[in-house]
């Protein structure tokens, strides 16, 4: 349950960013109705988030691969709800959805999914990554994907931390006040 209440999208300093939200992601998810507390937060947080998700080359499911093991690594079951379904439209297969607890010992992965795997857990548990893991990471990708999937893991490892920090969840209703948090 959330530590504070939603934001109201209706509010007049919010109300055009909370249409831009509508328009690009369909509706305004729990996340979002937090960042509205925050009218600039949310702006930038839309727009480096679209980036991510929209406008990068990365392949799809290599995106949500990682996106959904960033959410495993930091126990952030809302990231995780909302990113599932998007990994298997993406091409990510249940199998691999499966092993990613345990996915050095899975035969689910191919080694550029392992080398994508390596790396994202390294910048989440240790930040620092390893000469051997970037080396296998650059046997896949060239220099433009290799940006993409670092801002990929970055803004999610961010994403998850929000989410958790704050204590969003999907069962939270989303009405202004209407929450856990003390009044």
């Amino acid at each position: 349950m959330a530590r504070i209440p939603y934001a109201d999208p209706t509010r007049p300093e919010t109300a055009a960013l909370a249409e831009r939200i509508v328009a690009e992601r369909g509706e305004i998810l729990h996340l979002y109705a937090m960042l509205l507390h925050s009218p600039p937060v949310a702006e930038g947080w839309l727009t480096f988030l679209t980036a991510i998700r929209q406008r990068c080359d990365l392949p799809g499911d290599i995106r949500e691969l990682v996106i959904v093991q960033v959410a495993h690594l930091n126990g952030a079951r809302y990231e995780a709800e909302q990113h599932v379904p998007i990994a298997l439209r993406e091409g990510v297969t249940q199998a691999q959805l499966d092993a990613l607890p345990d996915w050095q010992g899975s035969e689910a992965f191919a080694p550029r999914e392992r080398a994508v795997l390596a790396y994202c857990d390294a910048m989440t548990q240790t930040i620092h990554v390893e000469p051997a893991i970037f080396a296998a990471l650059r046997e896949h990708f060239e220099p433009r994907a290799i940006v993409e999937l670092t801002a990929t893991i970055g803004a999610y490892n961010m994403v998850s931390r929000f989410l958790e920090a704050i204590g969003i969840d999907s069962a939270d209703d989303k009405s202004a006040g209407e929450t856990g948090a003390a009044r």
